[in-house]
């Protein structure tokens, strides 16, 4: 157990109870714990495997590769329409994480194997995802920002192409695009 687990849950205004209960279930299967993005996390072999997750509405189990597990019980769900890999067993009474408590440790093994084997979620090439218009005209344009885009990480040009797509107006697009072309031409993510 970790102590900077313990002083995250010490601390947790919402969903304590529960979050200790996936806490356990975790930790009974034998994973690493620590504490990353601010979140509990436990890994095996060095891995990410699961992310303990307190939401408004409810508190979920992240399955780090979720998408490679077979789900029998159907109880996962994707956490945005874009996320690729990632997938979530969500909760809202400590009761429904006694009552799944063998669903999820059988989730959490077979999240230990797929590690194990060594398999990677595959996903989507950047050239599969749509570049708006306004962004693709911009890029015609401009050379120098043509260029800065290619040269940033897959992910990064995804996060673009997902802020800018999903506006719902031109100008808005068009606003946004403008915002984030100094980021761009410096080699920096959205979020950076």
């Amino acid at each position: 157990m970790n102590p900077k687990v313990d002083d995250f849950l010490s601390r947790a205004k919402k969903w304590q109870d529960e979050l200790t209960k996936l806490r356990a279930l975790a930790l009974s299967c034998g994973l690493t714990e620590e504490l990353k993005w601010g979140k509990p996390c436990y890994t095996f072999e060095g891995s990410n495997v699961v992310i303990l997750l307190g939401f408004k509405e409810y508190c979920a189990v992240l399955f780090c590769k979720g998408a490679l597990l077979q789900d029998a019980k159907e109880i996962l769900v994707r956490p945005t329409e874009n996320t690729q890999a990632a997938r979530q067993a969500r909760f809202t009474k400590s009761t429904d994480i006694v009552n799944n408590q063998t669903i999820l440790k059988t989730y959490i093994r077979e999240a230990m194997e797929v590690e194990k084997a060594g398999l990677e979620v595959p996903y989507k090439d950047i050239s599969e995802h749509k570049v708006p218009e306004e962004f693709q005209h911009k890029l015609d344009k401009n050379p120098k920002l043509k260029a800065a885009f290619k040269a940033l990480t897959p992910g990064r040009q995804r996060a673009y192409l997902l802020h800018f797509s999903s506006a719902k107006q031109s100008k808005t697009r068009e606003s946004r695009i403008e915002k984030c072309e100094p980021q761009i031409l410096a080699g920096k993510g959205l979020d950076d």
